[in-house]
């Protein structure tokens, strides 16, 4: 009997979504979401995002982005669990992303930064 390696993902195909705002604070950089765009999806797989928003001009570029919805952060890293900055934010545009819910996992993919 031969096992099946892969685990499958994007069941319902790739989850795209837009970002309604972007605040910048002293600590971070935060990308807000419609509330309850998550709502009961447990959801593995690409994500593309579109940031509709720029980050104003003269912000630090060491700060980390982070994306919020319903009052709740989700921390945006890159390689090796290592932070995405406003210095890898080149602009507005879709992005595409890896999330896993299971492990509050939420990557930006290689080619982008």
């Amino acid at each position: 009997m031969a096992l099946n390696p892969f685990t499958w993902v994007n069941r319902r195909g790739s989850a795209a979504i837009q970002s309604t705002g972007v605040t910048v604070g002293t600590a971070d950089v935060r990308f807000s979401f419609q509330n309850h765009a998550f709502l009961s999806n447990w959801y593995r797989g690409t994500l593309y995002v579109s940031l509709a928003q720029a980050i104003p001009a003269g912000t630090t570029g060491t700060l980390p982005v982070l994306f919020e919805t319903n009052g709740a952060t989700q921390a945006v890293t890159k390689y090796n669990g290592e932070a995405l900055t406003v210095a890898d934010i080149p602009g507005t545009g879709v992005f595409e992303f890896w999330f896993d819910k299971s492990t509050n996992t939420l990557q930006i993919l290689t080619g982008v930064v």
